[in-house]
């Protein structure tokens, strides 16, 4: 693959110049797939008066013309499926299993936003029901937020800028675009399909750096709203530097799933296997923790072993493989020391918890101790851990006892297990039936306590990125 550069995108203009670049690797095989140019202060600056300057175009654009905008960049998509698919895996190390999905969901996402971009209704409320207001009619519509900060993450880059971006667009704001450092490429990318599909050139603004960057996107009284996924260090100094804006936080999880006396445990192993390890664990709803009734622990011990163990790893760009590689070496290392310090604490390893470079063999863990990292933290790699439980309500309490909470899964046949489940679960999400790991992305996704703030889904995230307006009329 040649190399690629991701340039920014300030004020309608592609720029490059004399500005510093960093190397995007491959973290599988190491090799430099491409640069991305690193945005100044002063291009930070330009990004966010351009975004000001173009909020009262954008909005004034109709409906049905920003869905066909979303409509031709679905459109768009679909054509190029592979190859953007193909830069995902080389960039990011995500298996060519998991980034064609990865593709066909922001198809989904581009639609479904083109579609709630005429869905921006309103309402008549007569003011009769009070004596002062007999003679008084008010009516309420939606109206962009304005600028729309999106800062988006490495594990599914495309998907959540499409989830931050078409939302936006639906509603007729202006964006400034913060990508993650490890996944420029693939950002470069999608807004250049955009433009190409007639998206407003200085409707989008895109800036990589560090975190000085977003900070200062963050702080600026211009920006209007921040729409931010990654973890609940950045999310809360995100809420720290934002002062009176509206956030829209989603900030992960260390997701339980619970499988009852009564569960399918072929279901539940093979559904188990297969959420745990795609995108090598880094989701934020991935299958962490699995607490199993005793009753059936040895026989679900015996099958998800052995369906992780037959998974393939290695090169993400093998149509076979299963599992590629972490985001970088750094954290395939950090991974590995939680394996070893679950081990040393007794917990047993029962397969994988091999290291190659940024490479880790999908890994199944045994009762390893509640003070775990494994446990009490987001681990984000291939890694699950059962953990045994004598009744439904000791696993719904050490499901529950999490700083975080954001979706979580419970296998039963008995449907007054589900009910109490999806009562008691304090989650934002509880899947039936099902693991953690599972998403359509026209749904309301979002947590509780430290997962976050809003949530996302077109949908609901159009309503968060517009504002109700009310206009009232008085009989003379």
């Amino acid at each position: 693959m040649s190399i690629k550069t991701a340039k920014l995108f300030v004020n309608g203009e592609w720029l490059a110049g004399d500005r510093d670049t960093v190397p995007v690797e491959n973290p599988y095989t190491g090799e430099t797939v491409g640069e991305q140019v690193i945005a100044t202060e002063e291009d930070v600056e330009n990004a966010l008066q351009s975004a000001v300057n173009a909020k009262h175009e954008t909005a004034d654009l109709p409906a049905h013309k920003r869905a066909a905008v979303l409509k031709k960049a679905a459109s768009l998509l679909e054509e190029r499926k592979e190859e953007f698919a193909y830069l995902l895996s080389s960039e990011l190390g995500k298996t060519l299993k998991n980034t064609r999905d990865e593709v066909s969901r922001s198809l989904e996402t581009l639609e479904q936003s083109a579609e709630e971009a005429k869905r921006l209704t309103g309402e008549t409320i007569p003011g009769s029901t009070s004596t002062r207001g007999e003679q008084a009619t008010a009516m309420t519509f939606r109206v962009p937020a304005g600028v729309i900060a999106a800062i988006t993450p490495f594990n599914a880059p495309l998907n959540l800028m499409v989830h931050k971006i078409g939302p936006a667009f639906a509603g007729g704001n202006t964006v400034i675009l913060k990508p993650a450092p490890q996944t420029p490429l693939i950002a470069n990318a999608f807004v250049e399909l955009l433009i190409e599909a007639g998206y407003p050139k200085k409707a989008i603004q895109v800036v990589y750096g560090g975190v000085e960057v977003g900070q200062k996107i963050v702080e600026d009284s211009r920006t209007n709203l921040i729409s931010f996924t990654g973890g609940l260090k950045g999310g809360t100094d995100i809420s720290y530097r934002a002062g009176m804006k509206k956030v829209l936080l989603e900030l992960g999880g260390n997701a339980g799933t619970i499988v009852h006396a009564d569960a399918d445990i072929e279901r539940a192993a093979g559904l188990c296997a297969k959420t745990g390890f795609s995108n090598s664990g880094q989701s934020c709803i991935s299958v962490q923790r699995i607490y199993v009734h005793t009753s059936v622990i040895d026989r679900f011990r015996e099958t998800l072993t052995e369906k992780v163990s037959v998974l393939k790893t290695g090169d993400p760009l093998d149509p076979e493989t299963d599992v590629g590689t972490l985001v970088d070496e750094a954290a395939a290392q950090r991974v590995k020391s939680w394996i070893e310090e679950a081990k040393e604490q007794g917990a047993e390893i029962l397969t994988g918890g091999t290291i190659n470079k940024a490479s880790l063999e999908p890994t199944v863990i045994f009762n390893p101790k509640k003070q775990a990292k494994v446990v009490c933290e987001e681990v984000f790699g291939p890694v699950v851990s059962i953990i045994p439980y004598e009744n439904l309500d000791e696993a719904l309490e050490e499901v529950n006892d999490s700083d975080t909470g954001l979706q979580a899964g419970i296998f039963s046949n008995s449907l007054d297990v589900i009910k109490k489940a999806s009562k008691v679960l304090d989650v934002g999400g509880v899947v039936v039936n099902g693991t953690s790991n599972f998403r359509l992305d026209h749904w309301p996704y979002g947590g509780v306590k430290n997962s976050g703030i809003g949530r996302e889904g077109p949908r609901f995230a159009v309503k968060e990125m517009t504002e109700m307006k009310m206009i009232v009329h008085l009989d003379s």
